[in-house]
């Protein structure tokens, strides 16, 4: 490894405070150093990101925690060589932290090596088409006449695969709003919400808009879609992504606007994609994976119950209501279900379970309640 890039890395790893996400402490550490070339990018980006997924393994390797030494190691030999290292505990061997190791062994059983494995891979480059501008089959000409190279998804009518990571946010397609980022199974998630032409939908914990912009289509321009959230800065995002998508029939609501005690009682369509520990996503967020402990989980059980009672509020009698997380942790995800069930006047219609997949999607899980009216 050059030491050009070296000195990068130990600087990047230096200044990083660890509360800001991964990926975007790393997009401003290489918007600040413009100098550096795509391939020395590619080079350091690859390094902190493996030093990252297997902490737990360097930990073993080094207790010292010297970011320089364990960049040494690194070079030294390939990954693949210290996990089948049977004098080094499992679950450093698969790069997770004690406690989800046991977790996930727990749930998924045998199962829990090749998830494991998954979550320390790279992320799957996938995109939603945005069919209120074109079609999958429009969008996919023009990127394969730039030779990139795509394919379609099977399980959605809007994703497509990048077969490695490319500029898409400089594309002209992307900026005349023809797509958007979106994992494939995040898309699948949003299908759960089956709004139609002139439904009331209501997006609570819509954080930049995601889900939003995938539902949008459906409603075809008409009935009424509101993006609720708590923080300010993602609902700016999100009135930037509805404008570059073309979506005119949604508003952004932030907590305390008048309009909030209006809609109570009065959609047709509720989503709640609650906050998480994310479990299901961590190879995109591998810094993550040091942050999740018991009383993490234990905290987010009862925000997730809170916001979601909360949710459940705007659905009239009849409604459907969509509990959703991108987590693959029981704690958030059936059990969470079975007190919704014995504490709101709820019955289930559809249940969604996806776990990572290799060049697929990540893991979500989801299911559509219905409203019962209550005499």
């Amino acid at each position: 490894m050059k030491s050009f890039c070296e000195t990068h890395i130990l600087a990047f790893l230096k200044a990083w405070n660890h509360t800001s996400p991964l990926d975007q402490s790393l997009s401003t550490y290489f918007r600040a150093h413009k100098s550096l070339g795509s391939h020395d990018r590619k080079e350091i980006g690859e390094a902190i990101y493996t030093l990252i997924r297997w902490k737990s393994l360097f930990d073993n390797l080094d207790p010292s925690g010297s970011n320089s030494l364990r960049l040494h190691l690194l070079g030294l030999h390939p990954i693949e060589q210290w996990v089948n290292d049977p004098s080094i505990p499992e679950y450093a061997r698969l790069g997770l932290s004690e406690f989800l190791f046991e977790k996930i062994t727990a749930v998924y059983g045998s199962k829990a090596k090749t998830i494991a494995g998954i979550l320390n891979s790279p992320a799957t480059v996938t995109i939603r088409t945005n069919l209120l501008k074109t079609t999958r089959e429009k969008l996919l000409k023009l990127l394969l006449e730039k030779k990139f190279t795509v394919q379609p998804s099977t399980k959605t009518e809007t994703a497509i695969y990048f077969s490695k990571r490319e500029p898409l946010f400089a594309l002209p397609e992307f900026k005349d709003g023809l797509f958007e980022v979106q994992d494939e199974g995040s898309q699948i998630l949003a299908n759960l919400v089956e709004a139609k032409s002139g439904d009331r939908v209501m997006d609570y914990c819509s954080g930049s808009g995601g889900k939003s912009l995938a539902i949008a289509p459906k409603m075809a321009g008409k009935g009424e879609l509101y993006l609720h959230d708590i923080r300010a800065h993602a609902l700016k995002e999100a009135g930037v992504r509805l404008r570059r998508a073309g979506i005119q029939n949604a508003q952004v609501l932030i907590s305390g606007h008048p309009t909030l005690k209006k809609l109570l009682g009065k959609m047709d369509w509720v989503l709640a994609d609650v906050p998480c520990s994310g479990t299901g996503t961590l190879r995109r967020n591998p810094d993550m994976k040091w942050k999740i402990d018991a009383e993490m989980i234990e905290r987010l059980v009862l925000e997730q119950r809170t916001i979601f009672e909360q949710a459940v509020r705007y659905a009239k009698d009849g409604a459907k209501i969509v509990y959703a997380t991108c987590s693959i942790l029981p704690e958030e995800n059936e059990n969470q279900v079975a007190y919704f069930l014995s504490h709101l006047p709820l019955t289930v219609e559809k249940e969604l379970k996806l776990l990572p997949e290799i060049g697929g999607s990540d893991g979500f899980y989801g299911v559509v309640f219905k409203k019962s009216k209550i005499e």
